[in-house]
């Protein structure tokens, strides 16, 4: 997330808290949990849930074309023990023209 530039006042960032820890869970925690135990094979029961939206962010200020936004989000996630993240982006994944870079070393993802 490293590229994205809200100064031009465009785009905007926004974060959503699920405590479930003693409450039914909505919707989007459950698609959660379900997605955790189909990608990691095991039982999973979220306790708490953070899901961060960068919305038609905007790449670098040295870039003039403002036109080429992406959204995306992580979402995190633990039952108290364990914790996951989710990086979820927009179809087609990174639209930014990554080849302008500084940096040659690009990732989308984490390590």
């Amino acid at each position: 997330w490293d590229n994205a530039d809200f100064s031009r006042g465009v785009g905007t960032t926004f974060y959503q808290e699920f405590s479930t820890l003693n409450t039914a869970k909505p919707p989007f925690v459950r698609d959660v949990e379900a997605k955790v135990r189909r990608y990691l094979r095991s039982s999973y029961s979220a306790a708490w849930t953070l899901k961060i939206t960068w919305e038609k962010a905007p790449v670098s200020a040295a870039w003039t074309d403002t036109r080429k936004t992406i959204t995306y989000q992580a979402v995190l996630t633990t039952d108290g023990f364990r914790s996951y993240i989710l990086m979820l982006y927009q179809d087609r994944g990174m639209q930014w023209d990554y080849t302008r870079l500084t940096s040659t070393n690009v990732l989308i993802g984490y390590t």
